[in-house]
């Protein structure tokens, strides 16, 4: 039995200026499936981006891993001796 080579296609890519209510009416005509794929790679992208505006909003060279960790096992000491002292046995 001969085969064929399989020949591969190279995607070819275009540029659009689309306006956001003819991108939703494009989005609109999508099967469900799609839709929730969109809606998903969207959230994502959304979600990286707030987290990435996040930390450099919080990047700092001012605390050490050292110190907070002080810090929070500081907290959790207290929060144990809150708990420990506000107990009730009946």
């Amino acid at each position: 039995m001969y085969s064929q080579p399989q020949k591969t296609m190279n995607p070819t890519q275009y540029q659009l200026s689309l306006s956001f209510e003819q991108v939703l009416s494009l989005v609109k005509q999508l099967p469900e499936a799609d839709k929730l794929k969109l809606s998903q790679a969207l959230s994502k992208d959304l979600l990286d981006s707030q987290l990435t505006y996040l930390f450099q909003s919080f990047k700092t060279d001012e605390i050490s891993l050292a110190e907070i960790t002080e810090k929070v096992e500081a907290v959790r000491t207290e929060m144990y001796d809150h708990q420990t002292t506000h107990f009730c046995a009946f």
